[in-house]
């Protein structure tokens, strides 16, 4: 049975924007809670089946409210942030509470968004906490709960933190060091991971599965902040540092605002973030090329997307 009101926990962050409009163009009712509802995107409220409510989801009280009178739950809960016990907290405790939810409201689907690379044995806590929190959601199948397991790789698209992030770091410094320069990803188009996220609901072929998601190619970092310049039509010298110079970058950009880079991230860049298959013939597409994204959303500051939107307007 297609479920027809589903809880997306997550549902206001990158890709649960695009979880919950593609399931809300279906006609299906969507609950979203955020604990700041005005920072929600404005397109995500004025979803007409799309019901936005502000909601602490860590609070098992509240969380068993929200999963009540659902037929399917959707977590999509990440941080990049291991401090005050963040992974452990969002990647295990989370897991491990919605679990008891949809145990204690009767709801038979589940449905959660990992990370590649995610092991017992992985070199980061991040890895590590990813690991754990897809065990908690694996006892779900003792309760009668179908499960479905997305490990994405690095998810692109507009409005992410990876690409994007090289972007704003490009257009305004002439030097880019790069710690783990040879680390390989082999990036997701954020629609792609969403899409495959929505087929999976009602298909009994993907209970109990467990999917890694990657695009059709894999690249170096290096070779992705070099793609990043060239969309921006931006000759910048790229330093690949070595490892004690990188480790020694992270410890400083940790305990800067923004912490743009961590030693939790370093270590988990030594093991490739590459998947081992191709991706799942299950849905039925094949995934998008970064080439054909990333330039519609990276150039977009950039003098030449500037003269393209004037003679746009001019009409020529």
């Amino acid at each position: 049975m297609t479920p027809q009101r589903i809880l997306v926990i997550g549902g206001s962050g990158f890709l649960g924007s695009h979880v919950v409009r593609k399931l809300a163009a279906a006609g299906t009712f969507v609950r979203v809670p955020t604990r700041n509802r005005e920072r929600v995107k404005a397109e995500l409220i004025l979803l007409p089946t799309a019901d936005v409510v502000r909601a602490d989801v860590h609070d098992a009280g509240t969380l068993r409210a929200l999963v009540a009178n659902t037929d399917a739950v959707i977590n999509l809960v990440g941080v990049l942030d291991g401090r005050h016990d963040g992974f452990q907290r969002n990647h295990v405790e989370l897991p491990m509470r919605i679990v008891a939810a949809c145990r204690d409201a009767g709801v038979k689907r589940l449905v959660h968004v990992s990370s590649l690379g995610a092991a017992a044995d992985a070199p980061s806590d991040y890895q590590r906490s990813k690991a754990r929190g897809e065990a908690e959601v694996a006892s779900a199948a003792q309760y009668g709960i179908a499960t479905t397991v997305f490990r994405p790789s690095v998810i692109f698209g507009r409005g992410d933190s990876f690409l994007s992030l090289f972007a704003r770091l490009a257009r305004t410094f002439p030097l880019l060091p790069l710690g783990c320069a040879g680390a390989r990803f082999q990036p997701v188009y954020v629609d792609d991971v969403a899409r495959s996220i929505v087929v999976s609901l009602d298909d009994p072929e993907t209970f109990g599965q467990r999917y890694d998601l990657c695009g059709p190619t894999a690249y170096t970092l290096r070779e992705l902040v070099e793609y990043v310049c060239l969309a921006l039509g931006v000759d910048r010298t790229i330093v690949a540092l070595p490892d004690s110079l990188a480790w020694l970058q992270a410890t400083v950009l940790e305990h800067l605002p923004g912490r743009l880079m961590t030693r939790d991230n370093v270590l988990s860049m030594k093991v490739d973030n590459v998947c081992a298959c191709d991706f799942p013939d299950r849905f039925g597409f094949a995934p998008t090329a970064l080439e054909a994204i990333a330039p519609t959303y990276l150039a977009e500051r950039t003098p030449r997307s500037r003269y393209r939107g004037f003679r746009y307007r001019a009409g020529r």
